[in-house]
């Protein structure tokens, strides 16, 4: 570890929190016992998603070190070992005698470690601005590991304790030495995930997943260094973010693979009493808004005051230029804000002092007085940059106008299908074979590449809860198209009306989904993935709803099948064949690669793929929405050396894939 300089990244405007930090500002609040028995209550899942917690809880510790400016640099590391190291330079976690209490004369460091809640965040001077508000992070991390190693340098002197089986101290905390300098401060905190915890989906965490949180968490906390390094391959991977720029070059990040309207990023900040606002915005030429919401360096996903305050303003401002301007005439109706927001991207970030999150995953913001406040500010700023930037504001006016107009071609469309379905008098699609079950809970519908494959599909469902629809081909790639292009798709037109609810983020409604299970059934080929991605892109842009709910799956249809004495057995992928091989090393068989769904009769596709007690099916979800939107863009957007190197860079980690 450094020595402690503290960086200028996010002082200013900001008031830092006391330099006298220490174990009068730890405070317990309870006690550890139930983490192990119910982890999914405090890191969501035991799968993936809840490995991959573990880290974030570490690490939002040392960046709300940084946050208070006592950190300029963090270091994340995957040992080959299995564990996970995060250091940071800040002022190191306090280690005298805890002053009173049932844990009085135990270092402050191990009842951070050991008892939940506690931490210096729920009052006094130890922070100013905190993402890692519940102080349960690196206690919880310690109650689901096997091991945990915690390295502290505070005054010159290092400190080291080590707890073992969920969170048991090893022995007390230890004065291993001193400093490298006398001055050098800073917290390194190492942990073995527990294989008993993590049964699931394993102890391996994925690169992509922890570099790409890492990046965000530079891209909001300007010059604040990120490094990772990955020891676990032949060489060791080291990557490196700091940006200058901050939440600028977060805006130029998630627009790369899309056309931007216009070279120049919009960005102002501003500050009263303890809270600040920081925003960036670029419109591109693309059809889909992407509004980043940040509080305290957690992403709020479902928005939230900031947000609002944010697209009120923005509204307001664009619609009054344009008229000033002389684009809409005294007779024009006002512009929505779904029309000045398509092509936008934009990185709202906060800081405050008592930040109130809904909800346990501290998913949307709920302080009333930061919408007033983003609001005020955007009103002043935004119009300021619009007068300051006529050809950008102008390029900006003319698209959201065009928006506006198909906007209203994109009603009228919706209503011919309207119409056109009521005078039918059907109402579902011919092609679809839907289930008995009126009960969306139970039902699913399975989205089947082509009519014989559709065919087949029907000879192996369950009638009473699986409805199937098949599609021919490649359906219309939405992210280039407006929806009143899209709605004129036949094969888009059928998804539509067979699942309900609409079709649009402004109108779709998840509750009217005729199924809670929508299926992607397509060959385990390039052309099958093509065909994922494609129907992903659909529901991503045009149902977010159902995919933030659960509701959309892949099948995994086997790739080789093989015998074993008389028994045909199928496997799922090349893994799932390395793995037979291990258990079966004189196994002589031929593998036969199953070319399509095409190629298996019905009881196959219902014993491998369909049949509910014998199938593995992949939920999708969204996880990091920033991420998932950049990925969206890049996968199906128009550049093509974007998406060669982004396929090419994560071919490694392409065993877990989430959307």
């Amino acid at each position: 570890m450094s020595p402690n300089t503290p960086s200028d990244a996010t002082e200013g405007t900001m008031r830092k929190g006391s330099a006298s930090y220490g174990a009068k500002d730890i405070q317990v609040l309870e006690g550890l016992d139930p983490v192990r028995k119910r982890p999914g209550m405090y890191i969501g899942s035991t799968g993936l998603t809840g490995l991959h917690h573990l880290v974030w809880e570490v690490v939002d510790n040392s960046v709300d070190e940084a946050m208070a400016g006592f950190c300029n640099k963090i270091t994340v590391t995957l040992h080959k070992d299995g564990s996970c190291e995060v250091v940071d330079n800040g002022r190191g976690i306090p280690v005298d005698p805890y002053p009173s209490g049932p844990h009085k004369g135990k270092s402050a460091l191990e009842v951070v470690l050991t008892v939940l809640h506690a931490g210096g965040k729920f009052g006094g001077e130890g922070y100013k601005v905190s993402g890692g508000l519940h102080g349960v992070g690196v206690s919880v991390v310690n109650a689901l590991s096997a091991r945990v190693v915690a390295e502290v340098h505070r005054g010159g002197t290092h400190f080291r304790q080590e707890f073992v089986n969920g969170g048991k101290p090893k022995g007390k905390l230890q004065k291993v030495g001193t400093s490298p300098a006398k001055s050098a401060s800073g917290t390194s905190i190492c942990f073995w995930p527990d294989p008993e915890i993590f049964q699931a989906e394993g102890t391996e965490f994925v690169a992509r997943t922890v570099t790409e949180r890492l990046q965000t968490i530079a891209f909001l906390n300007r010059n604040l260094e990120v490094a990772f390094v990955d020891e676990r391959g032949e060489t060791p991977h080291k990557v490196s973010f700091q940006y200058k720029g901050g939440i600028v070059d977060f805006v130029k990040h998630l627009n790369q693979s899309r056309e931007a309207l216009f070279t120049k990023v919009g960005h102002y900040e501003a500050s009263e009493d303890d809270q600040t606002v920081d925003i960036a915005l670029q419109w591109n030429t693309g059809y889909y808004e992407g509004i980043y919401g940040y509080a305290n360096g957690i992403s709020t996903v479902e928005g939230g005051m900031h947000v609002e305050g944010f697209k009120t303003a923005l509204t307001s401002v664009v619609n009054k230029y344009a008229r000033a301007a002389g684009t809409l005439k005294e007779k024009d109706e006002n512009l929505l804000g779904e029309d000045i927001r398509e092509g936008l991207t934009a990185v709202i970030s906060v800081k405050l002092r008592e930040p109130q999150f809904e909800g346990q995953t501290k998913a949307k913001l709920g302080n009333v007085s930061m919408r007033s406040f983003v609001q005020k500010e955007t009103n002043t700023k935004l119009e300021e940059w619009l007068q300051e930037n006529p050809t950008e504001a102008n390029r900006v006016v003319k698209k959201a106008v065009a928006a506006a107009q198909a906007r209203i071609a994109a009603k009228n469309a919706r209503n011919a299908i309207r119409r056109k379905t009521a005078l039918s008098g059907a109402g579902m699609p011919d092609k679809l074979k839907d289930c008995g079950s009126g009960d969306p809970a139970e039902s699913e519908i399975f989205i089947v590449e082509g009519d014989s494959a559709g065919g087949t599909a029907v000879d192996a469902r369950d009638p009473r809860t699986q409805a199937i629809l098949p599609i021919r081909g490649k359906i219309l790639n939405v992210e280039r198209a407006r929806l009143d292009k899209m709605l004129k798709n036949n094969e888009i037109q059928a998804l539509i009306t067979a699942i309900g609810g609409g079709v649009g983020n402004d109108e779709f409604n998840v509750e009217k989904a005729r199924y809670h299970k929508v299926i992607i059934l397509a060959d385990a080929d390039v052309d099958g993935s093509h065909i994922r991605t494609l129907l992903l892109t659909f529901f991503y842009r045009q149902m977010r709803p159902m995919v933030e709910s659960g509701y959309i799956y892949i099948a995994q249809p086997p790739l080789f099948s093989t015998e074993i004495g008389k028994e045909k057995t199928y496997l799922k992928d090349e893994a799932a064949k390395a793995a037979f091989l291990k258990e079966h090393p004189n196994h002589k068989k031929e593998f036969q690669r199953l070319k399509g769904l095409g190629e298996m009769d019905w009881q196959e596709l219902k014993g491998t793929t369909m049949g509910v007690d014998t199938r593995t099916l992949l939920q999708i979800n969204v996880d990091e929405a920033a991420e998932a939107e950049n990925m969206m863009s890049t996968l199906m957007g128009d550049d093509v050396e974007v998406r060669k190197e982004f396929i090419t860079s994560n071919a490694r980690d392409v065993r877990n894939l989430d959307f």
